[in-house]
């Protein structure tokens, strides 16, 4: 409706139609509210289990992530143990007859460089899991070459035996990171149902508030506005001023609200 049209309304038009709107909502609203209401017990229970279903896969790259962490501290306190042990037996001659290859791939130096850059670095999954391959293959080369030294020098043995745990550890961190990683795929898909859920929930719940809150005030609205279509637009026994003695003045030729305004305060000054 354009402003000339919309000006042209009569107030009594206006009020039959809020009426008529009033009236219209008190019908309809219980069946909004009841649709409103089965679709969020529906839904409330799909949100619950997305809720937990999400916290559970969270939970599941927590619980890897602190066996890796805890994992890879012992192994890297091992690994410590095995550097000093190989010094030692290096200066008593133990370790002379190394096998050249051994020497080559210095795998302390390498395993000490790995867990540092791990430590140290900010790096992805993708990243860290690359370096743990890299160190699984390092300690995989030189498995047989221990075995066989263990048995011609007993004097390795305790260098052995922290070897044996730190490999256990390492190996164990990484498959808690492999696990992690699993986990981390889980729950962002999970993450995005939870979203999407909690999202449409809450949109029903402001749609089921709203419509509870429209119905509650439908019974006093439509006795107003049957009222003054009634008796007017004017009920000073009510409280309620004549909601058209402005436009009534201006019409009679009187000054508008605005005018009487100005000259009050201009008659102030």
């Amino acid at each position: 409706m354009d402003v000339q049209r919309l000006m042209a309304v009569k107030p009594k038009e206006l009020a039959e139609g809020l009426l008529a709107r009033w009236k219209a909502l008190e019908d309809q609203l219980p069946t909004v509210i009841r649709n409103l209401e089965a679709e969020e017990e529906t839904l409330a229970p799909k949100v619950k289990r997305a809720v937990e279903a999400h916290k559970s896969a969270n939970q599941s790259v927590a619980d890897n992530k602190n066996k890796r962490n805890k994992a890879q501290t012992i192994a890297r306190e091992k690994l410590i143990e095995v550097r000093e042990s190989v010094e030692t037996l290096s200066k008593s001659g133990g370790m002379v007859s190394l096998d050249p290859e051994w020497k080559k791939m210095k795998l302390l130096e390498d395993l000490d460089n790995i867990e540092t850059t791990i430590e140290t670095s900010a790096m992805d999954h993708k990243e860290e899991g690359r370096l743990i391959s890299k160190r699984r293959k390092l300690i995989e080369e030189n498995e047989k070459w221990l075995k066989e030294r263990r048995n011609s020098n007993p004097e390795m043995a305790s260098y052995l035996d922290s070897r044996k745990i730190m490999i256990s550890n390492f190996k164990a961190s990484e498959n808690a990171h492999s696990k992690m990683l699993k986990a981390v795929e889980k729950a962002q898909p999970l993450y995005e149902k939870m979203i999407g859920l909690q999202a449409e929930i809450r949109d029903i719940r402001r749609q089921l508030d709203r419509a509870k809150e429209l119905y509650s005030q439908s019974s006093d609205a439509i006795a107003l506005w049957e009222g003054k279509i009634s008796t007017g637009f004017g009920d000073e026994v009510n409280g309620f001023d004549d909601l058209l003695i402005d436009m009534n003045r201006v019409l009679s030729g009187g000054a508008s609200s605005f005018a009487m305004r100005k000259a009050k305060k201009e008659e102030e000054e």
